[in-house]
């Protein structure tokens, strides 16, 4: 079958921006990651033996000069000797065991050094889900004019209504060819500058994609700083409760004040709200939301700054937690301009298709040691939301017992 990824930089932003982190921090580190399939899909004969082939695809996927240089002046965070290193990775298919039971469940594990396996990722959650609609035949039922018409009214109503939106939409999408579409109709929009029907100018931007390879083609702003595994990886070494101001101020250091955005939610809020100093909260420009009640986490953050004494209409929060378009225009006109609002949506723009289910997938860090002569510890993620914790259900309950 003909390669999904044919670009190294067909990855999210925050890939490249965890291993930097990781080659600063935890250069020895190694790690485990697991796919975990949340709809407990029984997928078809033989999908292992298909997603093995993506796989071994993958050592010929280099980097390019054209990629490089494009990072180098978006990415204008990252240091040259950086670039030299992407240079000369290569993905290694020996990382990844893949396997199917009886019942079709799929069982993919990645195991090796942190900053050689963190790339995995996104190929593997893009390669299982544009897999699984093509064996599924919702590629024979894709009608690319009615799909491209349905983006345009969504970029219409995003730009209409004021939102600060940007496509996060990588390792779920219907295909690399929607997302691409998707990304070049919003992009088009947004240079229009106002709606061509109307007249009426545009209130709302489209920032970007989180998407480096697709940021590049469409000249786009690839957006996005951290990801829970840092986190995850963190509590191994300093604990629950420390876990969240180490990261912070690992990752201020790492980048020297840059991709000022925290993802806080890896151990839910109470943890986070309740070690949040003053310094780390004047260092980071902002926060992410990624689980939770956006209402009840809007108010949360909101009266935290207010007792550090900062001003939340000087601080930013990025609102991902799985949104549609209406969802995230219900949570603009909740913030309301106490706050910088900002919206990242995935799935709803790059598998929202007619007569399609989209995936429920992620691979997730699940166990690390700091050294390779280190005893191994399990990782996981509480979030705010009881359907994405994952990780070993002793450790689990053990540190949900101790929090609560």
């Amino acid at each position: 079958m003909e390669p999904i990824i044919k670009h190294f930089t067909d990855n999210d932003l925050y890939t490249f921006t965890c291993q930097y982190y990781v080659l600063q921090t935890y250069p020895r580190a190694e790690v485990e990651y697991q796919f975990f399939d949340r709809n407990h899909t029984c997928y078809p004969k033989g999908f292992a033996a298909l997603l093995q082939e993506q796989v071994d695809n993958m050592h010929n996927v280099i980097i390019s000069d054209e990629e490089i240089n494009f990072m180098r002046q978006k990415c204008y965070y990252l240091p040259e000797w950086y670039f030299t290193f992407l240079r000369g990775y290569r993905f290694n298919p020996n990382e990844i065991t893949i396997s199917q039971d009886d019942e079709g469940h799929l069982d993919v594990v990645v195991n090796g050094k942190w900053y050689s396996a963190i790339m995995w990722e996104m190929p593997i959650l893009s390669s299982v889900s544009e897999l699984s609609h093509r064996l599924n035949g919702d590629f024979n039922k894709y009608d690319s004019n009615l799909e491209c018409m349905r983006t345009i009214e969504k970029g219409k109503q995003i730009l209409s209504n004021g939102l600060i939106l940007g496509d996060m939409g990588t390792r779920r999408r219907f295909s690399f060819a929607h997302q691409d579409m998707v990304v070049k109709e919003l992009s088009k929009l947004q240079n229009v500058g106002c709606d061509s029907d109307t007249g009426q100018k545009w209130t709302g931007k489209i920032i970007g994609t989180s998407n480096v390879y697709l940021a590049m083609k469409y000249n786009l702003t690839p957006i996005g700083t951290m990801s829970h595994q840092l986190v995850m990886f963190e509590e191994t070494v300093s604990g629950v409760f420390e876990c969240n101001y180490n990261v912070m101020k690992k990752f201020s250091d790492v980048y020297d004040g840059d991709n000022g955005v925290f993802l806080y939610d890896a151990f839910g809020d109470k943890v986070f709200f309740n070690n949040l100093s003053k310094r780390m909260a004047m260092m980071y420009k902002g926060l992410r939301v990624d689980s939770g009640n956006e209402e009840e986490q809007t108010e949360k953050i909101i009266q935290k700054y207010i007792s550090l004494g900062i001003d939340p209409a000087t601080k930013q929060v990025i609102y991902s937690n799985g949104l549609d378009i209406n969802r995230a225009i219900e949570i603009h006109k909740f913030v309301n301009g106490r706050l910088q609002d900002s919206y990242g949506v995935g799935t709803n723009l790059t598998c929202d298709i007619n007569n399609c289910k989209p995936m429920n997938i992620v691979v997730k860090l699940t166990r690390c040691r700091i050294t390779e002569s280190r005893e191994w510890h399990d990782c996981v993620k509480l979030s705010c939301d009881k359907g994405k914790t994952l990780g070993n259900p002793n450790k689990c309950a053990y540190l949900l017992s101790v929090i609560e």
